[in-house]
């Protein structure tokens, strides 16, 4: 059953389960992905024998290991959730703790895409190029306003 929740958290990088399977689960993935850390091939038979599924030992050291090199250690997160409606069984949310790189780099894009049109917008409210233009667009009444 760990092997499986493993390889699904490894695979997908998020998974819902309980909290005490959450909590056992770290104790198996945590070394897997120290391990990941230094490529050889040695410790990729030690992850394939632990894990049995050839893409996501793959995705282990070529994505997951170089990605948390600095980090010394605590690579999951655990947050709790509601308790599951048949059993009350406490549930659990677990993930990989960097799994958005993706993101910042999105982030610092719509940085650098947002400074010339925050630019444009202002020379646009200090002087309207037509006064039909200003006319045409109605003035938005804030809900304040309205109430």
């Amino acid at each position: 059953m760990l092997r499986n929740m493993a390889t699904s958290l490894l695979q997908h990088e998020t998974i819902r389960t309980t909290v005490p399977k959450a909590k056992e689960l770290r104790r198996v993935v945590e070394p897997l992905i120290t391990m990941a850390k230094v490529d050889s091939i040695g410790l990729r038979r030690l992850a394939h024998s632990r894990l049995r599924d050839d893409a996501v030992v793959e995705k282990l050291f070529a994505d997951l290991g170089p990605r948390f090199k600095a980090r010394a250690g605590g690579y999951t997160r655990i947050l709790k959730m509601e308790p599951r409606p048949g059993d009350n069984a406490g549930m659990a949310l677990m993930q990989l703790v960097d799994s958005a790189p993706v993101e910042s780099e999105k982030k610092a894009d719509t940085k650098a895409a947002k400074a010339p049109k925050s630019a444009a917008k202002k020379s646009k409210k200090a002087a309207p190029a037509d006064e039909s233009e200003a006319e045409a667009k109605p003035k938005r009444k804030s809900k304040k306003a309205a109430a």
